[in-house]
């Protein structure tokens, strides 16, 4: 007599269909998951987020030429800038379709991130990205951001609803003052919270040129790291982006116990793939990759060689120093 298992209980994952990741920005921004993006306050986030949602509501490539498969609806919830003298002007700045922008009213009942009128209003409106800015102004009132257990059974709803409706959830949010230790243990107190979003993005300066910015990876669950993606921006010419850079990205949250083995493997490599000629820094990424070298360590490889970078064609290529004779 064959037993029948209780339903719910278990499955196999021989009756999963499988399927791949579904891309707002490849490989940045994820449709069906949470993104974080964070950065210390004034270094743009807000600003980046109204021009990726603007391009989202015209269909508009993305700073690396990425095409996205819009025109898409957008949910842009700011808790910290008026709607009619500051968000409506940037958005128009930006050349958003603000008919494709919608916002939820909530001057009476403060929105919170488990409350029920988010996923009612991306039914509705069949938004394909909802930005909450920030995030520390959407949780509940006794919540508490160090609180693992609360954190994560929020933001594991929140997730849910975000691969229910197949839409990309941005959380913006603020970097905390403390100093040292990972850049994710320095963003918004728990560390669940990054733990559950499949992709962190920071925003963070240029060492040399504070009007220059960049968005780059810090975690990426779902893909290779993309390269920083630049942007200046200042009151009197606003913004622009700048597009794919090649520049070391100096983040705390670059593990330090790294294996030395792997840099010295990395090295090695590098050296052996640049040694016949200049290669376009894609393909190296990709070779390395191949080898299950992280991009974090090309990068670090790279500048211990004192490895040179140039732009030829709309490529970036490598080129080794030349020795001294």
């Amino acid at each position: 007599m064959t037993s029948k298992r209780e339903p719910g209980t278990y499955a196999f994952y021989s009756t999963v269909r499988p399927r791949s990741v579904d891309w707002l920005w490849y490989p940045y921004i994820p449709y069906g998951k949470l993104t974080l993006l964070q950065g210390d306050p004034g270094e743009g986030k807000s600003t980046v987020m109204l021009n990726i949602a603007a391009a989202i509501t015209q269909g508009w490539a993305m700073p690396d030429g990425y095409v996205t498969d819009g025109p898409h609806r957008v949910i842009y919830q700011c808790a910290e800038d008026d709607a009619s003298d500051t968000i409506k002007p940037r958005l128009v700045a930006a050349g958003a379709d603000c008919s494709r922008i919608a916002y939820i009213i909530d001057e009476v009942d403060a929105l919170t991130l488990d409350d029920t009128r988010i996923e009612e209003t991306i039914k509705r409106t069949h938004a394909r990205l909802l930005i909450l800015d920030p995030l520390q102004a959407f949780l509940v009132q006794d919540g508490d951001m160090q609180s693992a257990s609360r954190m994560r059974s929020v933001l594991g709803k929140l997730a849910l609803i975000a691969a229910r409706r197949n839409c990309a959830i941005v959380l913006v949010g603020h970097m905390n003052k403390s100093q040292g230790g990972k850049t994710l243990y320095r963003g918004l107190g728990s560390i669940d919270i990054a733990a559950i979003a499949r992709s962190v993005l920071m925003v963070t300066r240029d060492e040399n040129d504070p009007q220059i910015r960049y968005l780059a990876p810090v975690k990426s669950s779902l893909a290779p790291e993309g390269p920083p993606i630049g942007f200046s921006f200042d009151r009197e010419a606003g913004f622009q982006w700048i597009g794919p850079c090649e520049v070391e990205i100096r983040s705390s949250y670059a593990d330090s116990s790294g294996d030395e083995r792997k840099s010295d493997t990395a090295t090695q490599k590098l050296v052996e793939l640049l040694r016949d000629g200049d290669k376009p820094s894609a393909a190296v990424f990709y070779q390395m990759s191949q080898m299950g070298i992280s991009r974090r360590t090309v990068q670090t490889a790279k500048q211990e060689l004192s490895i040179k970078a140039y732009r030829k064609e709309n490529a970036w290529y490598w080129t080794l120093p030349e020795v001294p004779q």
